[in-house]
């Protein structure tokens, strides 16, 4: 019976494999999409959010927007960065074959986890980047207790 089962089995090279098989397929997959580009779009613009009891510091890249054309609104937990990003100037007859900055009116939102004391909140252009120090009104921040002994 052993023998039966021997004699009828494919030769090893017909056999099945699933390495090769995920292997074509991988590479049947990558001849099909290897040319599409998947980008996913990201929000305009980028930024770094840092918190601490203290309040937050929200760094907001802004290339080729002139500070004077940022506005920067804050409401209780909510900072909302807005522009206009112009086109960059082309001459006549040339021809643009890539364009991945994008140009036109942004907005960008971020809400905190806590108020912001409206009043002392400040914001800097550096270099193409809108600093905001956004700190916590006092009596928004945490306190520690001390446990007294009875």
């Amino acid at each position: 019976m052993l023998g039966e089962m021997i004699r009828e089995m494919p030769p090893a090279r017909q056999r099945l494999d699933p390495v090769r098989q995920m292997q074509r397929a991988q590479a049947d997959l990558n001849r099909l999409f290897g040319g599409l580009r998947f980008d996913t779009e990201t929000e305009f613009p980028s930024l770094n959010l840092w918190t601490s009891p203290n309040g937050a510091v929200v760094a907001a890249e802004v290339p080729g927007v002139p500070p004077e054309d940022i506005d920067i609104t804050v409401r209780r937990d909510t900072v909302t960065i807005r522009g206009t990003r112009p086109p960059e100037p082309t001459e006549g007859g040339t021809v643009v074959l890539r364009q991945e900055r994008m140009h036109g009116p942004f907005a960008r939102t971020i809400v905190l986890p806590f108020r912001i004391d409206t009043d002392k909140a400040s914001a800097k252009f550096e270099r193409g980047v809108v600093i905001l120090t956004l700190p916590r009104p006092e009596d928004d921040k945490p306190r520690q207790i001390k446990v007294a002994r009875s």
